[in-house]
Formats: structure tokens, sequence, C-alpha cells
């Protein structure tokens, strides 16, 4: 289901041709090694299948698979490669891919038991007095040239130490001391925006997403650096390698709610607030997870940003639209290019307020809704629901109370 083997097949894309294609050679060092690596196959040929990878990647001897069948090529099996060979080399992947073919190509040994239970859910593991160092995998920025602003999706490794559930937070303590007082810089919350697998889904690593955040000074008619946000341009400008302070993680408030798998979520964001989103969605829609397995309710995104160049994790979003049409729905509020209905720009409150019977609906059926971004979306969102509720003849104050009392409503914004 979903990706499924699609990871461990990634990383044998990175050193090897997939039957039916003709098998190509790889150089790795000065060798070069071809390798087959075909769906269905057993025994001796994964045994050497391993082997090979085992060579390729530097690794010192083999390493022996089990004798269950190769479960087929998943469809993101070329994208997954892509971010894998960015993300990781040598015999990371090998490590990586033999984690996950001994779990069967499953995503499930971070799961409670069963896998709903948040009696578990890790909190505050790393405090500030004692942050866990984590090391960057990769940045890379994730906008096109007309974004207004530069987010980039930072890949953490933690080692396993720092684990996680989808909706919490890390704290990052940015390098260096506070120029008023001396004293070290305070820890900053970032949504975390990766699953508990990680993106490489071997529970080590974890992702997020971070807008640079920068000043305009009018006089200078330039950025003012002394005005820039210290950790934010601290996490765009690392490099693989370096070392990031962690703490957390934190919050209980965003988690999904897996015990009924029928419950509808409806998740609103701005921004950066994209990022616990993005791990509810590759939870339940492409890793092959206990809580993706029994899903079937319907998970309804919004995305409010400035144009099209600003979207974030369009692709994955797109991918999980086409192959789940029944479960996972996708509204976009385009400030810069769309307008709201009497005429003016489209913000995200807006563009929910066109399905409000229907998300009225929703929640009055026990659907959960979340809301994630900046501070200043939350006005614009309840003017439109007291709106909505003043047509309905509905109180608001009641219904929102009745909301949170049912645990509902869920709001994270900064």
């Amino acid at each position: 289901m979903k990706l499924a083997f699609g990871f461990v097949l990634a990383v044998a894309a990175t050193v090897s041709a997939f039957v039916p294609q003709a098998p190509t050679g790889v150089r790795s060092g000065a060798s070069s090694v071809g390798l087959e690596m075909a769906a269905g196959e057993k025994g001796s040929k994964r045994k050497a299948a391993a082997k090979t990878l085992g060579k390729v990647a530097g690794a010192v001897g083999a390493f022996t698979l089990a004798t269950a069948g190769v479960p087929p090529v998943a469809n993101a099996a070329a994208k997954t490669a892509d971010a894998t060979n960015k993300a990781l080399g040598g015999a990371a992947l090998v490590a990586a891919a033999l984690a996950v073919m001994k779990s069967g190509g499953k995503q499930d040994f971070l799961e409670a038991k069963p896998y709903y239970d948040q009696s578990t859910v890790p909190v505050n593991t790393h405090k500030p007095k004692a942050p866990f160092s984590g090391k960057v995998v990769s940045t890379k920025r994730i906008v096109g040239p007309k974004a207004t602003g530069e987010t980039c999706h930072i890949i953490i490794d933690h080692k396993g130490k720092a684990g996680y559930w989808e909706g919490q937070s890390w704290g990052v303590i940015p390098p260096g001391n506070r120029e008023k007082d001396g004293k070290p810089h305070s820890v900053r919350l970032y949504s975390i925006a990766s699953t508990r697998y990680g993106d490489d889904m071997t529970g080590k690593t974890g992702s997020l997403c971070v807008r640079r955040a920068t000043y305009w000074c009018p006089e200078l008619k330039a950025d003012d650096p002394a005005k820039k946000g210290i950790c934010s341009n601290f996490l765009c400008d690392t490099n693989a390698g370096d070392e990031v302070k962690l703490t957390g993680p934190s919050g209980k408030v965003m988690l999904m709610p897996e015990e009924d798998p029928k419950t509808d979520l409806i998740m609103v964001a701005t921004g950066t607030g994209i990022a616990p989103y993005r791990g509810f969605v590759r939870r339940l829609f492409t890793e092959d997870t206990p809580a993706a397995d029994a899903y079937k309710g319907q998970a309804w995104l919004f995305l409010g940003v400035a144009n099209s160049d600003a979207l974030l994790y369009d692709d994955e979003f797109q991918e999980a639209k086409e192959k789940f049409p029944d479960n996972f729905r996708l509204d976009y509020a385009l400030s810069r290019e769309q307008n709201n209905k009497k005429g003016g720009k489209m913000y995200i409150q807006d563009k929910v307020e066109e399905y409000a019977d229907e998300i009225f609906t929703k929640l009055d059926n026990g659907a959960h809704i979340y809301f994630c971004g900046l501070k200043g979306m939350m006005p614009g969102i309840q003017d439109m629901l007291k709106g909505v509720c003043k047509g309905k003849k509905v109180d608001y104050d009641e219904w929102l109370k009745g909301l949170k009392k049912k645990k509902q409503w869920h709001v994270e914004v900064y």
C-alpha cells in the first residue's frame, strides 16, 4: 500500500537499473557495478542484490536478507531516489534500505500498540539546558523565483534519539549569544514537516519547513541584517553536516485523532503552517502505516500563500489527490492570483468560506479542524466563522465551545 517498498527500491535505483529496463553500470569510487533487482525475486537473488549494494556503498561484508519476496516497485520510487541521493550516501543508504526491507516494506516499527494510543507520545525528551545535537542532512529552497520570500526544507538527523509524532514541534536553539545581554539565544519552536519515520523512512531524521525572516528597511531600500530573524536565517543557511541543537518534541494539540479511522480532518494553513499537515498527508496517503491502512475518512487541506511560486509540497499533495480522490481534497488560496466572491484578494478565510455549509456539516458529524500558521490568520478566520454562524442562526460562542469540549478544534499559531 502507498509507498510500500518504494524507499528500498529508490535506494537501489541509485546504484541499479530495474527490469524490464536493461541493467546499466553505476560508478562507485573507481569501480562500476551493474545491478538488476526485479520485483518478486527471492532467496539467493535478494542476497546477491544486497551484497552488491554493500559493495557499491563501500560497506564491509555481505548483507543477508529475509527470503520474502520483494513487493512491487512503488510509483514514487523515482522521486524518493532523487531525495535519497541528496540526503544520504554510502553505507547509510544500505542501512536504510535494509531496515525497511527487514520490516517488509511497512512503516510500523515506531507505532504505539494499538497505533492510535496516544499515551506514549514523546514530550520534552530534550530540554533547553540539555539539547540534542542533530546534524543537518540537507537544506533545500522549495519555492519558485516569484515567491514572496525564501522557504527551505531542512532534513535533520537525530539518530532516533529525538523522536516525535506528527503534529509536534521541535525547539531549535540558534548558535551564539544575544547582543543585549550576552546570554545564549532562546528556543524557537518549529512544527515538524515529516512523519515520525522521516523523509528517508528510517525513523532517524525529521524535517523542518522554515521561511527566512528578513526586514525590509524603507530608508536603506534593502534588507536590514540587524533585524533579520536569528534562527530562521541560521537554519536556511545551514549545510550538510552542520550541528543543530534540538529540544522537545513539544505539543499535543495538533495530534491526529486516529482511534476512529472514519474521522474527517479539515486542515487550514498559511505559509509554513503547512508543516504538520505534510506529516499528516504522508502518514495517511504516502507511507505504508497502520493509520493509512485503516483510514476511511476524508482529509481536506486548505493552504493560503501569495502566488503559485509560493506553494509548498504541491507535488506531494497533487499525487495524494490523484491516488486517493475520495479521501483527500485540496484547495489553495492565492492572494495575488485569485479573487474572492467580493472581488477582493483571496485569503485563506475566503477560500474556507466557499465551502462553509459542507465544513459545518462535517464538524457537526465529528470532523476535526486544524489551524496552523501566523497568528494573524485567526482574526479573519474567526470573523468569517462568526458571520457563517449568524447566517445559520447559530450562537458562535456556544458552537465553538462545543467543538473545543469535544476536542475537535486545534490551533497552533505563531
